[in-house]
This record gives C-alpha cells, sequence and structure tokens, in this order.
C-alpha cells in the first residue's frame, strides 16, 4: 500500500515538474537563508566562549601600594576562579607600550614620568559557567584595597552579546516566516495539483477510496519537496561554506578562527522542519479544497 502511496506522489511530481520544481527551490532558499542565520550565530557563540575561556584579568594598582607585593599576589591567587596572578611593574609595562608602538615613538619624547600604574595580569581557570562568573571574580578582586581599578573588556563583551542577541531574535523571526512563507508556496502547489486531478479524486470518492487513501500521495508529495529543498539547500550551504572556510584559514585570521559546519543535530532539525513545511503546506491545501 505504501508503495503504490509513493508510485502515485512520484507520478505527481513528474506530471507537473515545473510547479513542484518552483517549490523546492522556494523551499531550498528558505533552508539557505535560515540554515545560513543558525551557523553564523552557531560560531559566533563558539567564537564568544573561546575568548571567554582566554580572558584575562587586568588589576591595576593603587600609587601608594607596594608593587609586587606577595601578600597580594596570594590574596588574588586565593580567589576562586583564579588560575595565576603575574605582577607587571610600571617600567616594564612601558617598555612593552613602546615595543609596541614603535611608528609612534615620538608621542614618548616628551614623557617626564611613567603615567602607567603597577599591574597584576590575572589568568583565570577553563570554566563554562559564563560571563557572570567572571564578573564575581572581577567584583571579589576589586575588593581589595590595593586595587585601583580592575579591565578585562566587559564593555566589549556587552556591546557584543547585545548583537549575538538582536542577531538571534531576527534569526528567529526570520525562521518563522520562511517556514510560513513555505508552507504557503507548498499549499498553493498541492492545491494546482488537485485541480488537475479534481475529476480523478471524484471518480475515487465514488468507487469508495477513503479519505486516507486519496491524501497519503499527496502528503508524500509534501514531504518530498520538503526533503529534497532541505538537502538542496543545506548542500548549497555547505559549498558556501567550504569556500568562506578556505578563505578564511588563507588569511591572517585563520590561527584565530576556527569556523565549524552545523552540527548533525543541527541539521537534522533543520531537515524534519523543513518536511514538516511540506507536510502543513498539504494539510492546509487539502482541508480547504477537500473539506478534509
Amino acid at each position: 500500500m505504501i508503495a503504490r502511496h509513493f508510485k502515485r506522489a512520484l507520478e505527481d511530481i513528474l506530471a507537473n515538474r515545473f510547479l513542484n520544481a518552483v517549490t523546492a527551490v522556494t523551499i531550498l532558499l528558505a533552508v539557505v537563508i535560515v540554515s545560513a542565520a543558525v551557523l553564523l550565530y552557531a560560531n559566533a557563540s563558539d567564537l564568544m566562549n573561546a575568548w571567554q575561556q582566554g580572558t584575562r584579568i587586568m588589576a591595576y594598582l593603587r600609587p601608594e601600594a607596594s608593587g609586587g607585593s606577595p601578600a597580594l599576589r596570594r590574596s588574588i591567587e586565593s580567589v576562586d576562579g583564579v588560575q595565576q596572578a603575574v605582577f607587571i611593574s610600571r617600567d616594564e609595562a612601558l617598555r612593552d607600550l613602546k615595543a609596541r608602538m614603535q611608528h609612534q615613538a615620538s608621542l614618548f619624547d616628551n614623557l617626564l614620568e611613567n603615567p602607567l600604574p603597577d599591574a597584576f595580569e590575572i589568568q583565570l581557570k577553563p570554566s563554562t559557567e559564563g560571563w557572570e562568573h567572571i564578573e564575581d571574580i572581577a567584583a571579589r578582586i576589586r575588593s581589595f584595597a590595593e586595587i585601583e581599578d580592575i579591565e578585562y573588556g566587559r564593555q566589549w563583551v556587552d556591546a557584543v552579546q547585545g548583537v549575538a542577541e538582536l542577531f538571534r531574535t531576527v534569526g528567529m523571526a526570520m525562521m518563522g516566516l520562511f517556514f510560513v512563507a513555505a508552507v504557503a508556496i507548498v499549499a498553493n502547489t498541492t492545491r494546482l495539483v488537485i485541480y488537475s486531478r479534481q475529476e480523478e479524486v471524484e471518480i475515487m470518492r465514488l468507487v469508495g477510496a477513503s479519505e486516507s487513501f486519496i491524501k497519503a500521495p499527496f502528503y508524500i508529495e509534501g514531504l518530498l519537496q520538503g526533503l529534497v529543498g532541505a538537502i538542496a539547500g543545506i548542500g548549497v550551504l555547505f559549498v558556501v561554506f567550504t569556500a568562506l572556510a578556505a578563505r578564511v584559514e588563507q588569511s591572517t585570521l585563520g590561527g584565530m578562527i576556527a569556523l565549524c559546519f552545523l552540527s548533525l543535530e543541527q541539521l537534522v532539525v533543520i531537515t524534519l522542519a523543513s518536511m514538516l513545511a511540506g507536510c502543513l503546506g498539504c494539510y492546509v491545501s487539502l482541508k480547504e479544497f477537500m473539506k478534509i
């Protein structure tokens, strides 16, 4: 029975090649756009997590503080989450700054005194607890009397996280929009197919064919359209991703950014969502025109 339904569905697809091709291409475009959004967000999240793992806190000492105090270093390293604290004297910091700004060496010609403070560069232990955990560590270090200020790029992180949240919101809206669009396109295609087979459907009803027997090929057709669109869309995205990843690896960012394609779970969800869109499109059309 199932084989017969598949046969009828394939016959409908071949008899209406253009309509089904347009539907598959529409689903393909929807899958490419939505998958690209998911891929970009996933890689941005991985980049943020990797950056978080490598976060270092700079703790700047007050002028009157005893530079490089072993007691202060031990106090900092006793904070939960801190792996190591390295003292950087103001003279060492100035030398590093001059080395990094060799092309702007004239800026230091009229420098009467060293304006930089002593500091501790604090390396954190790897953690998956998020930025709130880093904020707690920074707050505890800032509470020491010898510490004047703390710096760990929090403002930059807030800006990036804000953009990521906005992108996720827009991405979710796009997913919903393209899902509805795919359902509508499949519904219109099924509607046209039903029109072309309306006489055949009526004859099948007259001879006693069950509604499930009549509906099954249309649902199978919608599932196949969704499956083909998903596979083709993911294939197009993979080709584009591979080309871009190769360019990134050859650029100066190659050692800093490791791009990853969608996970197996994400691919399965996208494929199932595409097939669901095809099935829902058939349901909408069948319910309207066959009074099912």
